[in-house]
């Protein structure tokens, strides 16, 4: 059985793509991104709700309201969703070497928002040096909600989504590795990026 890290937003599209692994018998630790200071608790809440339905059993969090913030001032806002995400590719390469992950899961599909054009998902993909597997990849949005409603997953996941509270009013649709790489040294060194994983409880 392989083993992965589950990129769980507390949305509707990563518990959809949880199901999909478990389905082929893979083992997934979630990780969320708690951004309490600036959204407040509720995605959190929904995360352990739907590891409860989807029966995961280890569910880690990140407070990563500093380092978005980061990200929003010191960067070029139109990158901020593709630095956020690379931020997190890199966070959860960090908990996958600890308990010997193959892989990283997230509930992208392409084209859905602006982070997710082929020349994003490719400069986000390169932040990691372990595989990022998505499975809704080539789902439409409404495919995906019929998906969770079977799966018992909806419900739980309906709300304000929280993940865009910083992001600029038009994203960037393309980017370069070369152009990402400049951005994020505007952040080395910066001691709000050392993000630290929590254990919640179940």
């Amino acid at each position: 059985m392989k083993k992965g890290i589950l990129l769980l937003s507390g949305g509707i599209d990563s518990a959809v793509a949880a199901s999909f692994a478990l389905d082929s018998k893979q083992e997934l630790i979630s990780l969320h991104f708690v951004t309490e200071k600036i959204t407040g608790k509720e995605s959190l809440e929904k995360a352990k709700k739907l590891c409860k339905i989807l029966k995961l059993k280890k569910l880690y969090s990140v407070e990563a309201s500093n380092a978005f913030g980061e990200i929003s001032k010191k960067c070029d806002h139109k990158y901020y969703f593709v630095l956020m995400k690379r931020l997190m590719l890199k966070t959860a390469q960090k908990l996958a070497q600890k308990h010997k992950c193959t892989f990283i899961l997230t509930g992208e599909s392409l084209g859905q928002v602006s982070s997710q054009t082929l020349s994003n998902l490719s400069t986000i993909d390169q932040a990691s040096t372990i595989p990022v597997l998505r499975p809704l990849l080539g789902f439409d949005k409404q495919e995906i909600m019929d998906y969770a409603q079977k799966i018992g997953t909806f419900e739980a996941s309906t709300g304000k989504e929280m993940c865009d509270a910083l992001g600029p009013p038009h994203p960037a649709t393309k980017s370069s590795v070369e152009t990402i790489l400049e951005e994020e040294k505007k952040l080395v060194g910066n001691p709000l990026l050392e993000l630290e994983f929590k254990e919640e409880k179940l």
